[in-house]
């Protein structure tokens, strides 16, 4: 009985699930395509570090544990000195001391965890990680928001930009235009950012740092991504095989029936 009830439970949240990337995702501005570097240890390895030192002091991975960026190419040693600061463990989850009821109250919202973020914000604007790069990327300065920024990925999103000395101020620039599916309408348009005070890194140096994070959220999101990959190309090649193998001994049965 407990067993069917959690069932019908689960049935009854499918629906929300599903549209959950959809909505979450969508934005009128374009996603730019994030830069591959899954498969690169030194950017998942700059991603861990950006991650521990930016988004985790409000972000959980609660389905993440320290000891697993080993297979990032990190030594207990390594991680314990350089992404531990407040008495944990190897094994322990990548939680955090703030509840959800303090976040919603200080952010207006309760922070999410980002264990599998790369893949819940997929949709069809662009892949998870495009997403991410999009978003980290487009702050700009806003007076009228209680953070003092904005984002055009996520219009009036409740959290700040964490990378601001990295990246420098900026401020958006708009302009109205018209609308091209009704020419007796003006649409306000994104015509670029103005850099007001300069960061820490240029533009480049910030755009590879923000694909290093965004190519670690997609790590941690399937740590086993790039092995299934290699073990789906060795499934493909031992199906081709057997495919030839029983093509054969189909005809060498049937030879003799006419």
């Amino acid at each position: 009985m407990k067993l069917l009830k959690k069932m019908m439970a689960i049935m009854a949240l499918l629906p929300a699930l599903a549209t959950m990337p959809a909505l979450a995702s969508e934005s009128s501005h374009p996603l730019d395509r994030a830069p591959d570097q899954s498969r690169n240890l030194s950017s998942l390895q700059n991603g861990a570090k950006l991650f521990v030192n930016y988004c985790l002091n409000c972000h959980s991975a609660s389905a993440m544990r320290y000891n697993r960026l080993r297979d990032i190419g990190l030594t207990e040693d390594q991680i314990k000195n350089n992404l531990m600061f407040t008495g944990e463990k190897v094994g322990d989850l990548m939680k955090i001391a703030m509840s959800p009821a303090d976040g919603k109250e200080w952010f207006g919202a309760a922070p999410p965890d980002l264990s599998v973020i790369a893949r819940a914000k997929s949709s069809a604007a662009g892949t998870g990680a495009d997403y991410l790069y999009t978003y980290l990327r487009t702050y700009y300065q806003d007076a009228g928001r209680p953070t003092g920024s904005n984002n055009l990925a996520y219009a009036n999103t409740a959290m700040p930009n964490v990378f601001w000395e990295l990246q420098g101020i900026r401020k958006a620039k708009f302009v109205d235009q018209k609308d091209p599916h009704d020419p007796t309408k003006m649409v306000h348009t994104f015509a670029g950012f103005e850099q007001v005070t300069p960061g820490k890194l240029s533009i480049n140096e910030f755009d590879t740092a923000m694909a290093d994070l965004v190519s670690y959220l997609s790590w941690m999101s399937e740590p086993v991504q790039n092995k299934r990959r290699q073990l789906g190309v060795w499934v493909l090649l031992f199906l081709g095989v057997f495919l030839v193998i029983a093509w054969r001994l189909n005809a060498s049965y049937w030879k003799h029936v006419k």
